[in-house]
């Protein structure tokens, strides 16, 4: 399944939720799914920098040059970001990674919209973590 597939999956979902308390209130849902990382994961490596709550993510790559994301957060709005986030890209190619432009997208379902200035300020230093490890080149075998 391509990204683009995964948020149109994604955007059928956010269609029916009318407002932003109930889209909150869906992302938070989401969030309460998202599998916590162990505990030796949580590091300084690991910890995003620029959002207002604690942030870790692990991104790995995959032999098939996908990556795979996993992260978890103390706040339970990010924590429903972040699965939004993995939703979207975990499993998928660097080069779809680096082609889709995620902020116009979380846009477009009503997302960012209401988000604090410090939250959107997070949401960016996750999408430019993911992008970075997109960016990155493989390591040879």
């Amino acid at each position: 399944m391509t990204i683009q597939d995964r948020a149109d999956e994604i955007a059928a979902d956010f269609e029916f939720l009318d407002d932003w308390e109930t889209r909150y209130a869906h992302i938070i849902d989401l969030g309460k799914a998202n599998p916590h990382l162990e505990p030796e994961e949580r590091t300084e490596d690991t910890k995003v920098r620029g959002c207002a709550s604690q942030v870790w993510m692990v991104l790995d790559e995959a032999p098939d040059g996908t990556l795979s994301i996993r992260a978890e957060s103390d706040a339970m709005i990010v924590s429903g970001l972040i699965a939004l986030l993995i939703r979207l890209y975990s499993g998928a190619p660097r080069e779809e990674i680096q082609a889709f432009d995620a902020p116009a997208f979380l846009e477009k379902i009503g997302v960012t919209g209401a988000l604090s200035a410090q939250r959107s300020n997070g949401l960016r230093a996750m999408l430019d973590r993911i992008r970075s490890a997109a960016d990155a080149q493989p390591v040879a075998d």
